[in-house]
């Protein structure tokens, strides 16, 4: 989901609206964006699609994922002082953010490894409508795993499904119109559904709201070739547990919708 020209084009539109008279300046400027903490930077891709519409060069600083310290300048842009000001808002806004998940889900990813070497940290659909690409994004430049970009990339059978037609007719179903390429997603909330939706031809079996416990003895009981998912109010002090026990996912959605922002300062050089 790459971040299009009609994104920045919408995002310029929402916050500009029809008379900018605030950045309505004459000449021309340069300026930098500007770390004023430590973090993990992601989002430099947004912003360079919204310089590139209004028409100024941009010169990015840091690559994705990198750790940076407060004062460390992110991107440097030049251009028409009208359109540098128009930008800024909005690339501000968007680095601020995707760096924010970033750092949160470097964050998990590196309390996982404190105990694991294989357990992923994977986000959710829980998403702003409109940003996923650039929260997706964000995730991986901190080490995650996107999981699923949108409802096509994988079938979940959650607990609605298994009201309707039960869990194995559920299972039944949905492997009988999916692709031989999608894997299926089973939401279970005990051991004993994790071993019936393993039974029934479940790719992986997402164990919900589960204690640590039920995730490993979960693990324990399903064959390898079955993935294992943790998920449900999991934060990032509760990823160290789920890892030890065996999860090899454990999916936050907290990833991207409770991560604070990265403060970072636009300013003018002279």
């Amino acid at each position: 989901m790459p971040v299009t020209r009609a994104d920045a084009e919408r995002w310029l539109r929402e916050d500009l609206g029809h008379d900018d008279v605030t950045n309505d300046l004459p000449g021309e400027s340069s300026a930098r964006l500007v770390a004023k903490e430590p973090g993990v930077v992601a989002g430099l891709d947004a912003a360079d699609v919204v310089f590139d519409v209004l028409g100024v060069s941009v010169e990015t600083r840091v690559e994705p994922g990198e750790r940076i310290d407060a004062g460390d300048a992110l991107l440097a842009v030049e251009g028409p002082t009208r359109d540098v000001l128009r930008g800024e808002r909005v690339a501000t806004n968007l680095v601020g953010h995707a760096s924010g998940i970033a750092a949160r889900t470097r964050e998990a990813v590196d309390a996982a490894r404190e105990v694991s070497e294989s357990t992923e940290i994977a986000a959710t659909r829980k998403t702003t409508p409109g940003l996923r690409g650039v929260e997706k994004r964000a995730v991986r430049a901190g080490g995650g795993d996107t999981h699923r970009l949108d409802a096509s990339h994988m079938v979940m059978v959650k607990d609605n499904h298994v009201a309707a037609f039960g869990l194995e007719d559920a299972i039944a179903r949905f492997r009988e119109r999916a692709s031989f390429a999608t894997r299926i997603d089973v939401e279970v909330e005990s051991v004993a559904e994790a071993e019936r939706a393993a039974d029934a031809g479940a790719d992986v079996v997402l164990v919900d709201n589960a204690t640590p416990g039920t995730v490993g003895e979960a693990r324990s009981r399903l064959d390898s070739p079955v993935i294992v998912e943790a998920s449900g109010g999991i934060g990032v002090a509760d990823v160290p547990e789920y890892a030890a026990a065996g999860a090899d996912v454990v999916s936050m959605g907290a990833l991207t919708h409770s991560g604070a922002p990265l403060d970072c300062s636009f300013r003018l050089v002279e």
